[in-house]
């Protein structure tokens, strides 16, 4: 039994990207990981994913770019307020503007520069560089 399938997921992501696979299955799904890796593919650090349904819960088929150096899910999940960002953008990111944090707002996932620029706070969910 796995206590954080969302963690699992982006530590499979990442060790594939080590080895340089080009594909990844992660198992199992949540609406929360299908909305990260839109977000994922948004930004261009993986070509896009499918689903493969199992009749278990099913199966996503991440099809990897090989440009993430690093993805972590952010364990606690810290409440972020508006003023706080760049703390935390010098805690997790390794310089100015490289990479992203994925911030859960009132308005949806979104990337930790749209939260700003929308005056949202909300809770630190990953980084990706």
């Amino acid at each position: 039994m796995q206590h954080d399938p969302f963690a699992a997921a982006f530590s499979k992501i990442m060790n594939a990207e080590k080895v340089a696979k080009t594909e990844v299955l992660i198992k199992p799904i949540s609406k929360l990981l299908k909305k990260t890796l839109d977000m994922l593919k948004q930004y261009n650090y993986i070509k896009g994913y499918e689903e493969i349904q199992d009749g278990k819960g099913g199966i996503l088929k991440v099809g990897l770019t090989g440009k993430i150096n690093k993805c972590f899910a952010i364990k606690p999940r810290f409440p972020i307020e508006l003023e706080d960002y760049e703390k935390f953008e010098k805690r997790y990111l390794i310089a100015k503007d490289f990479g992203f944090l994925i911030v859960s707002t009132s308005k949806g996932l979104m990337t930790n520069k749209e939260a700003k620029e929308k005056g949202l706070g909300g809770k630190l969910i990953a980084y990706v560089y």
